[in-house]
């Protein structure tokens, strides 16, 4: 289907073209009606002249061709000519006629009669015809002609002129409905825009911003902004309100797996399968927040704040393993994201690398082209390439003698999904452990310079 912008400028192309080609016709039409009526004007001029003449000459009709003194008369086949017929049937002609007749019409007007007839040389003449009875008895059929080239000539001089004109009129109406279509979507346009960035600020869109066509539209998607960011609310909430509800179980299945473990009761097994309900259903839970946020949220998140964060956090616990933590970060790297996701995904990423480095862990977030590119490098074992998949495939564990669920890597591959954004696993040139890259695309991540 066309788009308004489409249709708005084929209906201008359209109208213009048709406005065009009928005002051609009708300028075209209307000099053709007034060079006809000129010549035939000018044909019963001449026809008037011509039985004036007659009229003194009615015994001596030769003398007519002194009579009529227009030297167009006198060049043969000049393409203006006169022609009388007596009722005996002697014909006088124009010198201009040379051997040559004029056709006269069959009913013999007694009427000036104008008609188009065939001429010397076969010119197409336009001809006057009147048969006339005189004072002394005499009947006359009198005609005049004159070749239809000067029409022509002018019907085409007419047309060489007037096309241009109307040619660059076609253009005017072009760029007029061109500019009438951008006026008229300017405000669609601003709307678009307006819908684009509705979460940089959390206020709703002004219908008196918009023409009142646009203002119920503008009213309904206020209406169902304020809707979304109720859904994101309360779905928030409610996955906060469940992990609160599903800790304190859990907690106690622990303490109590905990005191059968200390009375000497193997609980490896049942460790193990608490971790993972766990880790499922932390997973889920960061899914759902993610699946409500990501498309919904206006959150903003400022990655400086939350990597600085994060390395005071990571550095203690690096140190205390006699392990080093190397940050390097641009300063105000923004993206759309919710901090709390932001932060479970780095927070994932660097426990990996804190848990597995043998001495260091390289922590990087820099603005790139097109993305903002966060790495975190260490100088551990790393992940074989035709592991790495498995590595972020759900519950996924490479070294089961470590204690954990394998969903690590799942959740922040899920959480970075919701948000367009990805995860790649390889291996650090520099330090020869595992280097997992995350890039936030710039059209969710906003760099503010």
């Amino acid at each position: 289907m066309l788009s308004l912008r489409q249709r708005a400028l084929v209906g201008g192309l359209a109208s213009g073209a048709l406005s065009v080609i009928v005002g051609t016709l009708a300028v075209l039409s209307y000099i053709d009606s007034r060079v006809s009526n000129r010549i035939d004007s000018a044909l019963r001029d001449r026809h008037t002249q011509l039985v004036v003449g007659l009229s003194v000459t009615t015994q001596n009709p030769e003398a007519l061709r002194d009579l009529m003194f227009d030297p167009s008369y006198s060049a043969p086949y000049s393409g203006r000519y006169w022609q009388v017929t007596s009722s005996d049937g002697q014909i006088f002609t124009s010198t201009s006629l040379f051997d040559e007749t004029i056709a006269e019409p069959p009913a013999s007007p007694q009427t000036v009669t104008l008609w188009n007839t065939p001429g010397p040389e076969d010119e197409a003449l336009r001809s006057a015809y009147q048969k006339i009875t005189y004072e002394d008895g005499t009947v006359w059929g009198v005609s005049v002609a004159e070749n239809q080239t000067l029409l022509i000539n002018e019907r085409l001089s007419a047309q060489r002129n007037l096309l241009p004109v109307f040619g660059l009129v076609g253009l005017i109406g072009v760029a007029s409905s061109l500019l009438l279509m951008s006026i008229i979507m300017g405000p669609l346009r601003k709307l678009r825009t307006d819908v684009t960035h509705r979460w940089d600020s959390d206020d709703d869109l002004k219908p008196t911003d918009y023409p009142n066509e646009v203002s119920p539209l503008v009213e309904d998607l206020n209406q169902l902004l304020r809707r979304n960011r109720d859904i994101v609310s309360g779905s928030r909430r409610h996955a906060a309100d469940l992990a609160h509800a599903l800790k304190t179980p859990t907690a106690i299945l622990r303490n109590e797996l905990q005191s059968m473990s200390e009375s000497g009761i193997e609980t490896n097994i049942a460790q193990e399968a608490l971790d993972r309900v766990d880790a499922q259903l932390g997973r889920s839970l960061a899914r759902l927040r993610a699946m409500n946020t990501a498309e919904l949220s206006h959150s903003r998140t400022d990655i400086s704040h939350s990597v600085d964060r994060l390395t005071r956090l990571f550095s203690t616990i690096a140190k205390r393993d006699n392990k080093t933590l190397e940050v390097k970060r641009d300063p105000d790297l923004w993206v759309r994201m919710d901090t709390q996701d932001v932060e479970e995904v780095l927070g994932n990423l660097l426990d990996n690398a804190v848990k597995w480095s043998r001495s260091t862990v390289r922590f990087t977030a820099m603005r790139q082209q097109g993305c903002i590119e966060i790495c975190i490098e260490d100088n551990g074992p790393g992940i074989p390439k035709e592991a790495q998949r498995e590595a972020l495939r759900s519950g996924g564990r490479l070294d089961t003698s470590v204690r954990g669920s394998g969903l690590g890597l799942a959740i922040a591959v899920d959480l970075l999904a919701a948000y367009g954004a990805h995860l790649e696993l390889g291996t650090s040139d520099s330090l020869g452990g595992l280097k997992c890259r995350v890039a936030i695309p710039t059209n969710i991540a906003t760099a503010l310079m």
